[in-house]
């Protein structure tokens, strides 16, 4: 659309999107909270890691995140193909995404509206949160037991790039889908929604690779010339 101009989009192909958006951000939120029992595993169990956490553990951890994150929003789909009201055919966004088509719709969408509620916040995004949160607060506890402070500071920063995902991906969500309804506009929808798809994973690499040693050399490298040049 933005190479070409062209903003229409049919609804078979606006059904498809909606569809893999919501259900690689459901697999996204899965298999970030396997990433933290990972940690959790690493540091507080770190002599039963390879047991724990063996390659069969870690394909059926993955192979799970991603046959729930498909599979849930079976339902949700079946509930908004039987919509067959719409006051409009604008989306008011820039992607199909579900609370806009909702809004759009002049069908009763109560089941849809209660199915998003009960099993898209508690199942796949209040449970994820706090099983993650369950392994950092013993991931914590862990790291005040270490009587070093260089001990300490190792062992916080194997999960520090992690957490600062965590911390982004949950805040977007969090204030996208948990504001209260007076705040509940589509145009901001659409500044969370464009910085969790497009922000976010651009962050991702850049957080994941300041933990690499030939990135961080590189980065020192530049920035030392850099600071040479304007000297």
């Amino acid at each position: 659309m933005f190479v070409t101009g062209n903003d229409i989009i049919y609804f078979p192909f606006c059904m498809a999107q909606l569809y893999l958006f919501s259900s690689f951000t459901s697999i996204e939120l899965l298999l970030l909270t396997a990433m933290s029992y990972d940690r959790y595993v690493a540091i507080c169990r770190p002599l039963y890691y390879s047991r724990i956490m063996n390659p069969q553990a870690c394909l059926l951890l993955a192979l799970s995140c991603w046959l729930v994150g498909f599979i849930e929003l079976i339902p949700y789909m079946a509930l908004l193909l039987r919509i067959s009201c719409y006051r409009s055919n604008i989306i008011n966004h820039f992607f199909c995404d579900m609370m806009p088509i909702i809004k759009m719709s002049c069908s009763d969408t109560s089941a849809l509206e209660l199915l998003i509620f009960t099993e898209g916040v508690f199942l796949l995004s209040v449970t994820p949160f706090l099983l993650t949160l369950i392994s950092y607060m013993f991931i914590i506890s862990s790291i005040m037991r270490i009587r070093s402070s260089t001990g300490r500071r190792k062992t916080f920063y194997t999960c520090s790039s992690h957490l600062i995902v965590v911390v982004l991906l949950y805040g977007t969500l969090f204030c996208q889908y948990l504001r209260p309804t007076t705040m509940d506009t589509l145009d901001s929808n659409k500044i969370f929604s464009l910085f969790n798809t497009v922000a976010v994973p651009l962050l991702n690499p850049i957080i994941y690779s300041l933990k690499n040693k030939t990135v961080k050399s590189a980065l020192k490298k530049k920035a030392q010339l850099y600071f040479k040049h304007q000297k």
